[in-house]
């Protein structure tokens, strides 16, 4: 990992003033909401709020800039798989002023693709940006360590007498809007 995702403690910025400090931990708060809320949107095939996550001008790849381009890239990477389940666990946060930073976070993940489904383990590198008072990434570097099952599931029935199954994704709007 390079210095730029994780700045050590002694280095990193730290609020002075009662005002400064409460905008850390309110600046904390916003920062670990984003990879859940990424998680949801991606989940959920909700573009739009995905978008939402990233700075307007985000790079995309070597040459490309702009959330335009940047859906162009989730909806056919996204139209590649089926369903997809995101759990975000660890989360590392690193300010280099009030306005910027780093962070790691870990997630493990089911992907479906062609009725088979993996599962595995990813950590985020991230930038953050705060822009007229709210943060977003700016990038998120994606790294895997592995994929460490693969499961064949039912994709109907399946349903208990106690909990209903196979709600999702069909249950969010927007995943049908995505596929249609």
């Amino acid at each position: 990992m390079t210095a730029s995702y994780f700045v050590p403690r002694d280095e990193e910025w730290q609020p002075q003033t009662p005002e400064e400090k409460l905008d850390l931990l309110q600046s904390t708060q916003q920062i670990k909401q984003l990879p859940m809320r990424y998680g949801l949107a991606v989940d959920s095939r909700n573009i739009d709020a995905l978008m939402e996550l990233f700075v307007p001008d985000v790079q995309v790849g070597k040459d490309l800039r702009g959330r335009a381009e940047l859906e162009k890239w989730y909806r056919k990477a996204l139209s590649s798989i089926q369903r997809t389940i995101h759990l975000v666990g660890n989360h590392i946060l690193s300010f280099s002023d009030a306005d910027h930073a780093t962070g790691v976070v870990y997630c493990r993940d089911e992907v479906e693709s062609d009725g088979v489904w993996t599962l595995g383990h990813i950590q985020y590198w991230d930038t953050y940006e705060r822009q007229e008072g709210r943060w977003y990434f700016v990038r998120r570097r994606y790294t895997r360590w592995k994929v460490v099952d693969k499961v064949v599931r039912t994709t109907s029935g399946g349903e208990s007498a106690d909990l209903a199954a196979q709600e999702l994704p069909n249950a969010w709007p927007t995943w049908n809007e995505f596929w249609h």
